[in-house]
């Protein structure tokens, strides 16, 4: 059987020596055919050794890992990236709400198990994912979340959300125009990547509402949110005092 092809691109070599290690010990069918120091070296042996799959480090001198777009035509990225970052959280958030593969650093041995197993299901890759997280740095602000459906993902404004439902390990997505997207991730998947919005609040433990879209709170019959499309979205009473410190001026007796 065909080794997987995986390089390493890290400008320290620790950090490469390690990871190598690490997929030695996790997996028999990945190859690592070469460590690089830094963006340039890792596209040349990117063009010459053909990966499958490349751990590519975000902040190294000269280039950041986010410039490989720059580097490649859309049709000559073959391969899967999983960016390993020591980033913050608000840098993070770009991570999630784009759907991107990354393993933070110092990397957890199953934290990189389950990217691999992810890697070896996926049945195709999106390059537009790679764009909108290099988009996402850029502008410094993340104002689009990725959304997986089936073997495809959509890119969808923030502003657009009305509200999300959990449905088990799906999620449905309210949208301004009426619209419904049901989503191949829960509700803490996107709670996680969008709760740095402030806009948005957990008021139940099935609903993540966009407070912009809220017109009134009513008191009665246990408490429930009023929308602007005159939907009624139920809010937990441990939630209620956290809603109203929010300072939204819509209560209702």
């Amino acid at each position: 059987m065909n080794k997987i092809k995986a390089i390493i691109i890290d400008d320290e070599l620790m950090a490469r020596t390690l990871l190598k290690n690490m997929l030695k010990e996790i997996s028999d069918d990945i190859e690592v055919v070469s460590l690089c120091e830094d963006l340039p070296n890792g596209i040349k042996a990117i063009r010459k050794l053909k990966p499958e799959i490349v751990f590519l480090d975000i902040e190294m001198p000269g280039h950041s890992g986010l410039e490989i777009l720059d580097f490649f035509n859309e049709d000559e990225i073959d391969f899967s990236i999983i960016f390993t970052t020591a980033y913050n959280q608000y840098a993070i958030n770009a991570f999630k709400l784009s759907a991107v593969d990354y393993l933070l650093k110092p990397i957890e041995l199953n934290d990189l198990e389950k990217s691999i197993e992810i890697f070896k299901k996926k049945t195709k890759r999106n390059n537009d994912i790679y764009k909108n997280l290099q988009n996402n740095f850029k502008s410094n602000t993340s104002n689009k979340i990725a959304v997986p459906i089936g073997n495809s993902i959509v890119f969808i404004e923030l502003n657009q959300i009305v509200y999300l439902k959990a449905d088990n390990s799906y999620c449905e997505i309210h949208l301004n125009d009426q619209r419904k997207i049901v989503a191949s991730r829960t509700l803490k998947n996107f709670e996680e990547a969008i709760l740095n919005f402030n806009t948005f609040f957990r008021c139940h433990k099935s609903y993540l509402v966009n407070l912009n879209y809220v017109s009134e709170y009513v008191k009665s019959e246990g408490g429930y949110l009023i929308l602007k499309n005159n939907e009624h979205i139920p809010i937990s009473s441990e939630k209620i005092s956290e809603f109203l410190d929010l300072n939204i001026k819509i209560e209702r007796n």
